[in-house]
């Protein structure tokens, strides 16, 4: 058996393995939320008060949704070289996403059943005590905001693999060679495809939490300042429902997005039709099959079938998607069809 040096024809499949930066931002926010969960439900027993108990033990979601996004990149970068993930571990991040968003959406609904509870039973609020705890609840989660937004739109650390586009060849009823070769793509993905990827999707859970409960402690400032100086005790299960509506949204955006990379649904996206474009250019060259999916946040692998009557080699097919700076890992199948058409 031939022995041979496959080296060149070799890359890292790791195109993004974690993000350090994000992982400390997350982290910082887990120890700033779990030291104010702890704080008040210490002092909701002592005091009595259940404003303080329910505020503290609602954090504490926050704090097991915050860690899920804190272990997503640290698993994502432990593993990053583990060979037994084809594409890399990336998705491990996204899975984290999906995770938190589904916590977020039963937190929501969780807020809407005790909101309408309270609408049909009232119960008496200690206004002056409850309005304290969501002021400080609303300093803790703008503070954990500015910590996480600090890398929430920036571009993200840890990137690797941008090397290695790999072509297969396979020719039939035509010469047969095979092309392995490695090249590397430098820059950010096209503004047409930019907007689903270049976020960082499990970033943008653990900021979602935030901003949450930071939306959730406006509500209810605004619904106890109303029953304390107004008399609108309705108010306060009210604000529950609105607040409890927008979450169910946003964490309705969280999961499309993230359970549509998880299932490979990037078939509608605009980087499809640029890639049959940069392939078909020829006119005689058609892809026959194409399928397309994300391996990081904005890297994309491809397979091709390709058919033509007069076939170029894969080198010159991998060129023509040398324009197209997210595809980092491509194999093409070629095939002629020497008289009329293909079957």
């Amino acid at each position: 058996m031939a022995v041979h040096n496959l080296a060149g024809w070799q890359h890292n499949h790791a195109y993004d393995s974690g993000n350090r930066a994000a992982e400390r931002r997350t982290w910082i926010v887990v120890a700033i939320t779990a030291v104010t969960m702890v704080a008040e439900i210490v002092a909701g027993y002592v005091t009595g008060s259940m404003a303080l108990l329910a505020d503290g033990w609602h954090m504490a979601t926050h704090v097991v949704a915050l860690s899920i996004a804190g272990i997503a990149y640290l698993l994502a970068r432990r593993w990053a070289t583990d060979e037994r993930f084809a594409f890399g571990t990336w998705k491990i991040e996204v899975l984290g996403a999906f995770s938190s968003a589904l916590l977020l959406a039963v937190v929501a609904l969780a807020m809407a059943w005790e909101s309408v509870h309270r609408l049909f039973t009232p119960e008496s609020i200690s206004f002056g005590p409850a309005l304290v705890v969501a002021v400080i609840g609303l300093g803790v989660n703008l503070a954990s905001a500015w910590v996480l937004g600090g890398d929430h739109h920036a571009h993200h650390e840890g990137h690797e693999g941008h090397e290695g586009h790999e072509a297969h060849e396979g020719h039939q009823a035509h010469e047969g060679h095979e092309a392995h070769e490695g090249h590397e793509h430098h820059g950010h993905d096209h503004a047409d495809h930019a907007g689903h990827g270049h976020h960082d999707l499990n970033l943008r859970s653990a900021y979602m939490h935030v901003l949450a409960d930071a939306f959730t402690s406006v509500l209810a400032i605004a619904a106890l300042a109303a029953g304390l100086w107004l008399g609108w005790s309705w108010l306060d299960p009210a604000m529950g429902l609105v607040g409890a509506g927008v979450i169910l949204w946003w964490s309705k955006g969280l999961l499309a997005d993230s359970a549509r990379v998880l299932l490979d649904r990037e078939m509608e996206e605009p980087l499809v039709k640029e890639i049959r474009r940069a392939v078909e250019v020829d006119g005689d060259s058609e892809i026959a099959d194409l399928h397309v999916w994300r391996v990081g946040r904005a890297s994309h692998a491809a397979v091709l079938t390709i058919v033509a009557h007069h076939p170029r080699t894969p080198e010159e097919y991998r060129a023509r998607l040398k324009c197209i700076a997210s595809l980092m890992h491509v194999s093409v199948e070629v095939n002629e069809c020497p008289h009329g058409d293909c079957p």
